[in-house]
């Protein structure tokens, strides 16, 4: 018997989910801050079925700068953060560069989301992706998604997005537009 499919915003972490580091990492639970609207975000997505997943690029560990555990701290931080206000993703998928069993292929690669896809049955047709860099953009298109969300940032500019924000606060309003039904 066949699963019916589920829809999916997927969110790029740094500069979606969290504060931007600029040029650099994330590189300990205490310097992960959540950004505005990201919570709104997350609590109507739920209201509209759908799933929400993480797909972030985390280089620093295959680099050395972190080790993976603290990766898995940094995510702890983050879902401690969205538990205190009720809210939680439903998986989160990282390349490491580490080139671990766990590693999913960098982006623009489309792994990360075809994997989720797999494991969630996803309807790629119907479910968005929201970042902050050409990678996220071209993630998207190439796993056929339904739109790409950017979040204008300290990024160059080079693919065009679906739908252009000028922050991570204007995350809720705008899916309030696009996922109305």
């Amino acid at each position: 018997m066949t699963r019916p499919l589920r829809r999916c915003v997927f969110f790029d972490r740094d500069g979606v989910v969290n504060r931007s580091p600029g040029d650099g990492y994330v590189l300990s639970p205490g310097a992960f801050h959540l950004n505005p609207g990201i919570m709104e975000a997350l609590r109507f997505i739920r209201e509209r079925h759908y799933l929400a997943i993480v797909v972030t690029s985390q280089k620093c560990v295959g680099k050395g700068l972190i080790t993976g555990e603290t990766l898995e701290k940094i995510h702890d931080q983050m879902a401690g953060l969205l538990r205190a206000g009720g809210e939680a993703f439903d998986a989160i998928y990282c390349h490491t560069g580490s080139g671990g069993p766990e590693d999913y292929p960098a982006k623009p690669d489309p792994g990360m989301i075809l994997a989720a896809t797999e494991r969630f049955a996803i309807d790629l047709g119907q479910s968005w992706i929201i970042g902050d860099a050409d990678r996220d953009i071209e993630m998207g298109i190439a796993a056929g998604l339904a739109g790409m969300i950017r979040i204008r940032g300290e990024k160059a500019v080079t693919v065009p997005a679906t739908h252009t924000l000028g922050s991570t606060a204007e995350i809720p309003r705008f899916l309030r537009l696009i996922l109305s039904f």
